[in-house]
């Protein structure tokens, strides 16, 4: 029988990356605010600031006896985390031992930015697929011209409400797919796809 961890020691990291390498299910929950988690974080951490943490978890957690390893920092500390998640019914949530620096003393690699695994498999798809892509001044350019391109933009309404490129349509996720003959029926059209920081934009034109 694996031994259980007690509040005094936590889990160490050498045994939750066993579990991540035996796709074991396993939430690594690091409770800091975004800012601060996007300078560097195990892969697959998932970000649950402790300011949102009491309306969030039910949401992204949905069976209460997940297991939930817990690291965060003086301002957010795992401890109070852990509070939180046991009175909403979540028993078996710990502390990461060491916390981050548990983490890399023990060989851990940190990662920097959100959303670190989708950003990680756009950039394999755009290797092996060769995607092209267009600077912005050729993009303006394009649209500064008597021909412009069919612009759509991948990113969710709320994103593409905030600011967008002129002329761009909105066209989330799979509606891409769905829709982009309505704007492009043509196949020989340009099409330019765009997103906030690459992903979307390169998996939207992708085979």
């Amino acid at each position: 029988m694996r031994a259980q961890p007690t509040e005094a020691t936590g889990i160490p990291a050498a045994q939750v990356r066993a579990l991540l390498l035996r796709r074991d299910e396993v939430v690594i929950a690091d409770v800091r605010e975004e800012a601060v988690y996007a300078q560097g974080h195990p892969l697959w951490a998932a970000n649950f600031p402790l300011s949102r943490l009491e309306s969030d978890a039910w949401r992204r957690i949905p069976r209460r006896d997940t297991p939930i390893v817990v690291y965060g920092d003086a301002d957010a500390p795992a401890r109070q985390a852990i509070d939180v998640l046991r009175q909403l019914g979540y028993s078996r949530a710990h502390a990461l031992l060491g916390g981050l620096d548990g983490w890399i003393a023990s060989g851990g690699e940190l990662f920097q930015d959100v959303n670190v695994p989708s950003k990680a498999f756009g950039e394999l798809v755009e290797s092996i697929n060769q995607t092209p892509s267009l600077t912005a001044q050729h993009v303006q350019a394009l649209i500064d011209s008597g021909r412009p391109p069919v612009i759509v933009d991948a990113r969710r309404f709320d994103e593409f409400h905030t600011m967008s490129i002129p002329s761009a349509t909105s066209m989330p996720g799979a509606e891409l797919v769905l829709r982009v003959r309505e704007l492009a029926p043509d196949p020989a059209t340009p099409v330019v796809v765009n997103c906030a920081g690459r992903t979307r934009s390169i998996i939207g034109p992708s085979p």
